[in-house]
């Protein structure tokens, strides 16, 4: 079980990405977003290649994650969605390129909802992330007893 949370401003289409996951959209609960940042095991910043805004203020959401989580240590993918409207938004790419860089090579992905385009990927990176920073709990197996006589 995984417990992902997925992070942007309003009405870039985030909520689409989430349709084959059940996943914690923090859309319209501002109040809860610390205790989901908190809870979550993995996190994805979203931002639309097309929205200047949405992609300024994914700064101050990365700052307020490493806040609460009290580490820079956390699994994240940075996703610049909306990738199937990008005709000549060449800066929207690069952008998020750089971003991730500078947040310590952090993973960086476009996607599109609407065509799906590297959803699932996002994802997939997501949960190998989570899996990387936890380590399987090994069984121990269990031990035979044997008596002398």
């Amino acid at each position: 079980e995984y417990k992902l949370v997925i992070l942007s401003s309003g009405g870039i289409g985030k909520s689409a990405l989430t349709c084959m996951l059940e996943i914690l959209d923090t859309a319209g609960t501002e109040q809860f977003r610390n205790l989901y940042m908190k809870n979550g095991q993995g996190l994805t910043l979203v931002y639309s290649i097309i929205a200047q805004s949405t992609f300024n203020d994914l700064q101050d959401l990365r700052e307020q994650i490493l806040w609460v989580k009290g580490t820079e240590d956390v699994p994240m993918i940075l996703v610049g969605n909306k990738c199937d409207l990008e005709d000549d938004l060449e800066d929207g790419k690069e952008q998020g390129r750089n971003l991730a860089r500078q947040w310590c090579n952090c993973a960086f992905v476009e996607t599109s909802a609407k065509s799906k385009i590297n959803v699932n990927e996002m994802f997939y990176d997501l949960v190998r992330q989570i899996n990387r920073k936890t380590p399987v709990e090994k069984k121990n197996p269990k031990k035979k007893s044997c008596m002398l006589l």
